[in-house]
Formats: structure tokens, sequence, C-alpha cells
């Protein structure tokens, strides 16, 4: 082999193992939005990328940013089985959200605090509590989406509890009502429970007992009473005809406390 051959051999076989460093895969930046909260992460596994070859730092603010959008996923759901929480609306909406989108980004979060954890790095910096918060995180997530399924069910539980009340109702009245009752009698025919705790008790002469949150009772009239039959009518009696309603009796509305179906004996008795 001749000198300049021997050049050109060693500049090709040089450019070769330059061309292979250089030829790291490289894996794509993805954003991800949950309600508000927003992050950005990379499918290492998925595009057969080295995360031990990604910049430390970086790699550092990136498990970050994941960690800290399902923090504020859980503490923006935990309230979601509970019906009288004042944003159990928004959370049970962010919840439904997230069971459609989150549960990729717990797989790739997943892999990826693994992985890092044969690096060079793994036991520097913030990477020991990044990974160590990361994965209880991704697991009490997990968890949460399970719940989804159970909002899911409650809700459509629900919608079925409100579409058949009505004949429910009617029907109760049909049976322990009088044709023409009198304003003042106080005899109950129905009772219904919904799931945020507010409770009705239903009269044969038309009034209704409410009960909000608290216990505290109030006394709804019929329109129309002629200024007689407002006389008849004693708001203790009421009331105290209404604690004396059977608590199994009541119709209640399905919730995520474990009530999973509308009582069936609230339409078999009256006072």
């Amino acid at each position: 082999m001749n000198f300049l051959s021997r050049k050109l051999w060693i500049v090709g076989g040089l450019s070769l193992a330059l061309g292979a460093c250089g030829a790291k895969r490289v894996a794509p930046s993805q954003q991800y939005s949950l309600g508000s909260a927003r992050a950005e992460y990379r499918d290492y596994t998925g595009a057969k990328a080295n995360i031990c070859e990604a910049e430390p730092r970086w790699l550092s603010d990136e498990l970050s940013g994941v960690n800290g959008l399902l923090a504020r996923f859980l503490s923006s759901t935990e309230q979601a089985k509970d019906p009288k929480a004042a944003e159990y609306a928004q959370q049970v909406a962010l919840l439904k959200e997230a069971s459609g989108s989150l549960g990729k980004v717990l797989d790739v979060h997943q892999a990826n605090l693994k992985a890092v954890q044969s690096c060079a790095f793994a036991k520097s910096g913030a990477f020991p509590e990044l990974t160590k918060r990361g994965t209880e995180l991704v697991e009490m997530s997990r968890t949460r989406l399970v719940e989804a399924t159970a909002v899911a069910a409650v809700e459509a539980a629900q919608a079925k509890w409100n579409e058949e009340a009505p004949q429910r109702e009617q029907t109760a009245r049909q049976t322990w009502c009088a044709k023409n009752p009198e304003i003042g009698s106080t005899d109950v025919y129905y009772a219904r429970k919904f799931a945020d705790g507010r409770t009705e008790w239903l009269f044969c002469d038309g009034h209704i007992v409410q009960s909000v949150k608290g216990g505290e009772q109030s006394l709804v009239s019929p329109e129309g009473l002629s200024a007689k039959d407002k006389r008849k009518v004693k708001a203790p009696r009421y009331y105290e005809a209404a604690r004396g309603w059977p608590a199994e009796e009541i119709d209640t509305q399905p919730d995520l406390s474990g009530t999973s179906a509308p009582a069936q004996s609230s339409s078999s008795g009256g006072n």
C-alpha cells in the first residue's frame, strides 16, 4: 500500500468512525397539555435513543416538568369523588380529559425514569429525588385514572336514575295519596336524595320539605294556596314527618361513595 492509499484509508476510517459517533439518535420533543398544565417530554425508548446521552441539565428539566404536571393533576382531581365539593364538576371534567390522553405520557415517563437510573449521572444532582418522586407520581396517577372509569360508570347510573325518577315519583303518588288530599295532612309519599347531599320529601298535598348540606330544612308550598289553606299549613309538622321517613326508603342518586343503584323501596309505603 503506497503512502497516498494508506492516507486515504486512514482518513476514510476516521470519517466512518466520526460519522458513527455523530449519528446518535435524537428523541424528538413532544408537548403535552392537561387542563391548564403544560409539560415537554421525549420518548427515548420509542425513538431508540440512549437517554444517557442526553444533556443532564435539560433532561433534569424535562423530568421535573412532567413530575410537576402529574402533581398538579393529582391535586386538581382529589375531590372528583365528592359531589359536595365546590370544584367537583371541574375536577371530574379534568379527570375525564386525562383518561383519554395521560396514559401514554405515564408509560413514557415511567420508562424514562427507569432508564435514567443506569446513567453515569443518575446519582448526582437532582436525579435521585426526581426519579423517586416521579415513580411515586406515576403510580398515584395510574390509580387516579382508574377512578375515571368509576366516574363514567356513576355518571351513566345517574343519568338512568334521573330519567326514571319521574316514573317512580308518579307511581308512589298514585299508590299512597288520596285523589284530593287535604292541605296540611303531612302525608309523605316519596323522598329522594341527590348525590350532592340535597334531600327532598314530597307530600300528597303538594308541599315539599327540602334539606340542604348541614341538615337545615325548608318548606316549599304549592302555588295558588288560599288564605284559608295557608292557615292549615304548620311547617314544624312537615319537618317532623320528613324526619320520620325511613332513611332506607329514600330514593338515592348513585354516587362514588358506594351507592350503585337507586333505592327501590322508596315507592313502597307512605305515612
